[in-house]
């Protein structure tokens, strides 16, 4: 098994693969079927929103069994998710938790009119709405107009950000993992147009520093 770093550099490479549109397509012939018909030793984890553009295994060029994919609407933590994820560490052995938001994010641009307006969206889609206002209310102690006039990659930075910090806060096993080296968390941002995911976030030992 690679290290958090090893896992994290995997992803990165295969990320720029995709982006220079040179995939290798790794781990998906009928040998890996049958290597991962009856075990699975995905390297890293994924939570990631549900959007249909952003697809895990294409944007890091990876294969079968490589990673254990956990994904709703917005990214939003709840315990079915903390369970999944921890699944996917403590009993799969991943070292590597990706958050994964993405640009256009329709969740985030709703909870941010909800903060803006008071309007909630119909149904259940409020549960979505709900579980992301925590990442960005902070933002709104900056005034209305300052607010409103926020563009959307703060939104999503500081949803990615607050999501990487909230794992480890809410989850023992994770925060143990982390601590003892056994895993990394990080928040990336991936771009819809250009294809690239960018580091925004560490938590643990990764080798990279993310970007401001």
């Amino acid at each position: 098994m690679p290290t958090p770093a090893e896992s994290w550099s995997a992803l990165r490479e295969g990320n720029a693969r995709f982006v220079r549109d040179e995939m290798a397509h790794p781990s998906q012939d009928t040998t890996r079927r049958q290597e991962t018909a009856l075990a699975q030793h995905p390297f890293g984890v994924v939570f990631g929103c549900s959007d249909s553009r952003v697809a895990s295994e294409l944007i890091f060029d990876q294969g079968l069994g490589d990673l254990f994919v956990v994904r709703n609407a917005g990214h939003v933590v709840d315990p079915a998710v903390l369970g999944s994820i921890e699944f996917g560490v403590e009993i799969l052995g991943a070292n590597l938790v990706v958050v994964l938001g993405h640009s256009s994010c329709g969740a985030v641009a709703a909870a941010a009119s909800t903060l803006r307006t008071g309007e909630e969206p119909p149904g259940f889609v409020r549960a979505v709405t709900d579980g992301v206002i925590p990442s960005i209310v902070g933002l709104t102690a900056q005034g209305p107009e300052a607010f409103a006039a926020m563009d959307e990659a703060l939104l999503l930075s500081a949803h990615v950000r607050h999501t990487v910090a909230a794992l480890p806060a809410y989850s023992a096993a994770l925060r143990t993992a982390v601590d003892e080296g056994r895993c990394a968390i990080v928040g990336v941002e991936y771009d819809l147009r250009e294809g690239e995911a960018r580091l925004v976030a560490v938590a643990g030992d990764v080798g990279e520093t993310p970007v401001a």
